[in-house]
């Protein structure tokens, strides 16, 4: 049987990687868009920037963004001076964190799915007088779905699962920033190790669940 603070954590996690997937959802698919489609020298960098997170090491990305939204770092002055005080040690600062460290995750799914479409749909599109935001919804979106699934699923997962990022930005402070990760180490550093299985475990089923979903969506697209 899970704890109150247990299930405080199962909550918070799920409430995060919700929230994180949903504003990767929007904010990442005009990035996804622009990558798959521009011929812009600032490619390179920008995608460079978007994936950084993937080899990173998650401690030093969370130190970084720990001095940038502290308060003597610009981001946590410019907070501070809008009445929203710190992002550090809050809930807000965990999903920042988080959704730049799960960009990637979202980001390349989308970019596969949007570089995959070919002109001649968009181009169909036009010439029925279709404007570049009407082809994009009516036309581009559609066509993505299947990528714009993967991106959800990976992005939620990978929140899910999240340890370092977390850890330094919102710390471990019991029903306001403790994620599922930090409950689990919590147990094991306590040699409570009955919860640290029954949390560790689920965590367990629900990484193979994903896994399945992705599996089967994918021998569906090629079906």
């Amino acid at each position: 049987m899970l704890s109150a603070q247990d299930l405080a954590a199962v909550w918070l996690t799920v409430k995060l990687a919700a929230l994180t997937t949903a504003l990767l959802l929007l904010l990442g698919t005009p990035v996804a868009w622009w990558l798959a489609r521009t011929k812009s020298r600032l490619k390179g960098w920008v995608g460079s920037v978007v994936t950084l997170p993937l080899v990173l090491p998650p401690a030093v990305l969370g130190f970084y963004l720990l001095v940038l939204m502290g308060p003597n770092g610009p981001v946590g002055r410019l907070t501070q001076a809008l009445g929203l005080g710190l992002l550090p040690f809050n809930f807000a600062g965990l999903v920042v964190a988080s959704c730049l460290y799960s960009m990637p995750f979202v980001v390349q799914p989308l970019q596969q799915a949007f570089a995959a479409i070919s002109r001649a749909p968009m181009e169909a599109a036009a010439t029925l007088r279709a404007s570049p935001w009407d082809a994009f919804f009516t036309v581009a979106l559609p066509l993505a779905r299947p990528g714009l699934l993967t991106a959800a699923v990976l992005g939620f997962a990978h929140t899910v699962g999240e340890f370092g990022v977390v850890l330094m930005i919102g710390g471990n402070i019991p029903g306001k920033t403790q994620v599922l990760s930090m409950a689990i180490y919590n147990h094991v550093e306590a040699m409570d190790y009955a919860n640290a299985h029954g949390l560790a475990g689920g965590m367990l089923v629900f990484s193979f669940a994903v896994l399945l979903a992705l599996n089967s969506l994918q021998g569906r697209r090629q079906a």
